[in-house]
């Protein structure tokens, strides 16, 4: 999960974890018979994965290590999509639709570390969501070969273990190399971590993560006076924002709240990051709803406007914010609420203001969902569930959950009905 701040970052039902989880369907009466995939062992691949991070465009080592585990699982590899990218595609044994599924591979890069780092670490969970759709992948493949049960798996899957997401770059380099086209992708889904208690996933219906745009203002004149009115530019700038990042652990809390209350305070957001350098004041800006970029690039206009001489250039584009369709959302909250209870689901009426997704590439070409996976566990400070923290800590539990539910809406989606 990509930060807008190099600084500041969002960045129950567990027992199936102690060993084994089952893979079940979304409908109770049409759950298949137990599926059984070792947890143990799973958790052994995310810490192996763990132990050896590899930062944005360099996940060579963990590709190596999926591609291997899907391999033997019977799916059909590609590798090297897109970078390090690895695509693995599983048939049913009967027809059905094809869907997708995401995870992102690479480790936080040390200036994305909250207070600064030394090197790339997983940060962000991202061994976790590996981990997770390895598992969901060897659970399928083991539920295909149930074949004559009455139980035999529908349709493709395509699991696509994903490089460069912190980057913002390895789903563009995955769509540019046709995936969705070249396998017939109809949907996707994907899990990522998220500061909510363990055992719980978090939808988000019509929501999502902020997208993001760029500015440079460049101001003329003497040396000196320019750069003071870069500084000052920059600070007329910064005031445009409605949320600051939190500084606090009280204050993350608070966040987390705000983020599922129905008009809220982060149901409407600007989150803006201006430093002069020089003469020249650098800008990053994060909006919710998206549409918002047009009046914040106009306030920048009109700012800039007042010193002499100054330019505005706007890189790009906005790269796109990452909204979740809802009716896949709610599809999926019904299913998780069905398979693991009510408690399993809580639900998002509003964007974290300070990360972007890539995510969001895909869903503008195919409908899905994005779910939050709770990996905090009970009485931990809230930074340890919070992604690019130093302390972060995910509890590992969330390994077992996840492999579950996905399981099983994988499955179901497949299924033409």
């Amino acid at each position: 999960m990509k930060t807008v701040n190099r600084r500041t970052v969002l960045g129950g039902a567990v027992a199936a974890a102690a060993g084994i989880v089952w893979g079940g369907a979304g409908r109770a009466a049409a759950a298949p018979p137990p599926v059984p995939v070792s947890v143990p062992d799973l958790t052994a691949l995310r810490r192996d994965l763990h132990a050896h991070p590899e930062a944005p465009g360099r996940e060579a080592r963990t590709a190596a290590v999926v591609a291997g585990r899907l391999r033997a699982a019977g799916l059909a590899v590609t590798t090297d999509v897109g970078g390090h990218g690895v695509v693995a595609v599983l048939h049913g044994t009967r027809p059905g639709r094809t869907v997708a599924y995401r995870a992102d591979m690479d480790a936080v890069p040390p200036q994305d570390i909250v207070g600064g780092g030394t090197a790339a670490a997983h940060l962000c969970g991202h061994d976790i969501h590996t981990t997770v759709a390895v598992g969901v992948a060897e659970a399928l493949a083991r539920q295909r070969s149930r074949h004559g049960h009455g139980h035999e798996l529908s349709g493709s899957v395509v699991f696509l273990f994903q490089p460069a997401e912190e980057a913002l770059a390895g789903a563009r380099a995955l769509l540019d190399a046709g995936v969705l086209e070249r396998h017939g992708v109809e949907e996707i889904h994907a899990l990522h971590c998220g500061p909510f208690p363990v055992g719980q996933f978090a939808v988000t219906p019509g929501y999502g993560l902020p997208g993001q745009d760029r500015a440079e203002i460049r101001l003329a004149g003497v040396a000196g006076a320019a750069a003071g009115a870069a500084r000052r530019l920059a600070a007329d700038i910064a005031a445009l924002a409605t949320v600051t990042p939190p500084q606090t652990p009280a204050e993350l809390e608070k966040m987390v709240a705000d983020v599922r209350t129905p008009d809220g305070p982060l149901a409407r957001f600007v989150a803006v990051r201006a430093r002069a350098e020089e003469a020249t004041v650098r800008v990053s800006f994060r909006c919710w709803p998206q549409e918002r970029y047009v009046g914040i690039r106009e306030e920048i206009r009109r700012l800039a406007g007042a010193c002499a001489g100054a330019s505005v250039t706007f890189p790009a584009a906005p790269f796109p914010a990452m909204v979740c369709p809802e009716p896949e959302a709610r599809a999926l909250a019904r299913h998780l609420r069905g398979t693991l209870g009510r408690q399993s689901v809580t639900e998002l009426h509003a964007a974290f203001p300070f990360n972007g997704e890539d995510f969001a590439l895909y869903l503008d070409r195919v409908p899905g969902t994005y779910t939050f996976l709770g990996v905090r566990t009970p009485g931990a400070p809230v930074t340890t569930a919070y992604p690019h923290y130093p302390d972060f800590t995910p509890d590992e539990r969330a390994i077992g959950t996840g492999v579950r539910a996905m399981t099983g809406w994988i499955a179901e989606r497949t299924r033409r009905g």
